[in-house]
């Protein structure tokens, strides 16, 4: 909130609601200050008093509204373009309308006629039509709101230009082509449309003489005797190079607003984020490779291939490349490897604690505050310079790295899966229409924080200059790829368990779910919840339920916790999967949220007699998964409302319509909860008497 300098009070403050058909505005009152006239202007009109210091005006922001009153928002009552808005909307509109439908409202509101109207240019006809009332129409561009909507078509043309590719025809661009042809020739826009409608069709061109070569070729080349790579004989710092490169044009390539959970994580359009797809099946690719080259790997060998692994994620965290980083952790992680004790207790002790501090960045404590701290700071900062205050190994790699990297541009690319979790959050929690029916832009504006945020960071990965390695590329996708159950069966050959948990052993024998090792979501908004992942689901006992590495006392001692690791990977918690290959497609497809088995997103809210709620029922959401009791909840709802306090010292009841449920302390709340009624809950303080709750 904005703060007046001189009297230290807000100046915005909220006035309330403003209802209309078909709208729903947000009012503040706003206080501007003016500067006082110089001391000349004071002469010539000997008038000091008669100036106005300050005044406080109205500033509404819709909140809600039908697509009509959205789109006519797009400019301000004086007939200025709302930037926030149109960045705003622009980003967010593919949940609740089409490109073709947004484009015809706008050349509605240019054109000022009925709604038939703009849809003609959507017909040769209308376009006959349109041409013979070209004088009358023409007149109705001189309001200013409408060269506002102008100005709107410029940022939405030069912002999304993928809005109006869709080849072969590409309608929305030839129907802002033609209208800007007719009404708006040789203005910028028209030459945009020209230009951007010539350079779609020569590529559909393009694409129709082009000869594709067999993929096979590659692989011939790669598996020669005469490549120059062996793992794990590698220069870790161009492996990490080279994987910081594959992210960095997976990122750029990335379509941001196609990370919103209406978008990628709905089965129904799930063929609608393929650029947030390309970056899962990439995060997969590393996280997989790691765990093949370790099983694959001879006895004696193995321990050095994790060695070099964890050295590689050492150089990604230099090179501040976050996502690569999270699927070497992930795949060392797995199950199949991280139930090698024999392997790991022949690990270099100080490789171990380098590897637990590098896990450590990804900790679900406080909302993931490590990782998203070090995304703060060093988003746009030149060389990685964050360290916590336990992390020796990496204290001295970092203190080092900045005469090394002096001749290499350094940017940042983020693990995705933690924006995916908070759209995916947003999009469950927040109800995409109003009782009323009208869209709930409130919304849109939350998901438009996070998806600013992606923009910001895809920025910074320009930053890398990084020369591709095309045979390191053969060299890698070459490498021989194991599926869950393949890996888990050669790790138990190589070290054979006296106790193989029950949901591993269906898993093996085929009585259980088909395991996914895409990216699992250890990293969700929730701290401490292990529902299934962001780049790959996973249901079963191959991948443990969710202890993070961090909150183990020693990966040294692995003698009774090797189960207890999870596969860590990018997923975020939205679904199953039936395949075991191409995991993160098949379980996009078959994602629900609300929906999902082994999680829900439930509402809290707290009764504390020192919390000042002003008649208002305060409800914060947090993700349940199906693994967790009671205190486990309490403490990740004390998070949420920053209440520093012993969770043994609340109780949580879910709230009924004629009664509470009280949930024992020992109860796994995911199964003791009523799904017949809202997942709503009270968290409540106990009293000392008798440790039971104050009535009411």
């Amino acid at each position: 909130m904005n703060f007046d300098a001189e009297t230290s009070q807000p100046t915005w403050k909220l006035w309330g609601e403003e209802r209309e058909e078909g709208a729903v505005y947000t009012i503040y009152l706003k206080k501007v200050r003016y500067q006082n006239p110089t001391k000349t202007l004071l002469l010539e009109s000997d008038d000091e008093r008669s100036h106005l210091e300050w005044e406080t005006i109205r500033v509404k922001f819709i909140k809600a509204g039908t697509i009509e009153k959205l789109v006519n928002s797009l400019a301000s009552d004086d007939g200025e373009l709302e930037s926030t808005f149109v960045n705003i909307f622009l980003a967010t509109y593919r949940t609740f309308a089409s490109p073709h439908h947004v484009l015809s409202l706008l050349i509605e509101s240019i054109m000022q006629f009925q709604p038939y109207i703009a849809c003609l240019l959507f017909s040769l006809q209308g376009y006959e039509y349109l041409v013979n009332n070209k004088e009358a129409l023409s007149e109705s561009m001189i309001d200013p709101h409408k060269k506002t909507v102008v100005s709107a078509l410029h940022v939405w043309l030069d912002s999304y230009p993928e809005d109006f590719r869709d080849p072969p025809l590409h309608t929305c661009l030839r129907c802002l082509h033609s209208f800007t042809f007719t009404y708006l020739p040789k203005t910028e826009l028209h030459i945009k449309a020209t230009y951007r409608l010539e350079r779609f069709l020569k590529e559909c061109k393009q694409l129709d003489t082009t000869t594709f070569i067999s993929d096979d070729y590659d692989l011939v080349i790669a598996n020669s005797p005469h490549s120059p790579y062996n793992f794990p004989n590698i220069a870790e710092r161009h492996f990490a190079e080279q994987l910081t490169r594959m992210d960095r044009d997976v990122l750029r390539s990335m379509v941001a607003h196609q990370c919103l959970g209406a978008v990628w994580s709905k089965n129904k359009r799930a063929g609608s984020a393929p650029t947030v797809l390309a970056t899962i099946d990439q995060f997969n690719a590393v996280s997989l490779r790691v765990i093949s080259t370790v099983i694959l790997a001879i006895n004696s060998d193995r321990p050095h291939v994790i060695e070099t692994w964890i050295d590689i994620a050492q150089e990604l965290r230099v090179l501040k490349n976050f996502s690569s980083l999270k699927a070497i952790i992930s795949g060392l992680q797995s199950n199949s490897v991280f139930r090698l004790k024999k392997t790991w207790h022949s690990v270099p002790r100080d490789k171990v604690e380098l590897f637990q501090e590098l896990a450590r960045i990804f900790s679900e404590d406080n909302n993931q505050w490590a990782q998203r701290k070090l995304l703060i700071r060093e988003g746009t900062a030149k060389f990685a310079d964050t360290f916590g205050h336990n992390d020796r190994h990496l204290q001295k790699i970092i203190q080092k790295q900045q005469s090394t990297m002096s001749k290499l541009n350094i940017g940042t690319i983020p693990y995705l899966g933690t924006f995916l979790t908070d759209l995916t959050m947003i999009d469950a929690a927040t109800p995409d229409l109003l009782p009323d029916g009208l869209i709930n832009f409130d919304k849109k504006r939350k998901e438009f924080e996070v998806l600013a945020q992606i923009k910001l960071l895809q920025g910074a990965a320009n930053s890398y200059n990084i020369i591709e390695d095309s045979v390191f590329d053969q060299w890698f996708h070459s490498i021989l790829v194991l599926d869950d159950r393949e890996a888990f069966r050669i790790s138990c050959q190589i070290e054979p368990s006296d106790h193989i948990p029950s949901s591993c052993a269906n898993s093996i024998i085929g009585t259980g779910k088909k395991q996914n090792y895409e990216h699992k979501k250890n990293d969700s908004i929730s701290s401490n919840c292990s529902s299934k992942s962001l780049y790959g689901l996973s249901d079963d006992g191959l991948h443990s339920p969710n202890n993070s590495l961090d909150k183990q006392d020693s990966l040294l001692d692995l003698s009774s916790s090797s189960s207890s690791y999870s596969l860590q990977s990018f997923d975020m918690s939205l679904n199953g999967s039936n395949n075991t290959n191409i995991l993160v497609k098949n379980s996009a497809n078959n994602s629900t949220f609300n929906t999902s088995s082994d999680f829900y997103i439930i509402r809290i809210t707290v009764d504390a007699d020192n919390v000042e709620t002003d008649g208002v029922v305060l409800y914060k959401s947090i993700m349940l998964s199906n693994n967790e009791r009671t205190p486990q909840v309490i403490r990740n709802a004390m998070l949420k409302f920053c209440i520093d306090d012993d969770p043994e010292n609340y109780t949580l009841s879910q709230v009924l319509p004629d009664k509470e449920m009280i949930l024992p302390m020992t109860a796994n709340v995911y199964y003791a909860v009523n799904t017949e009624y809202d997942l709503n809950f009270l968290l409540r303080k106990k009293t000392w008497k008798n440790n039971t709750i104050p009535k009411k």
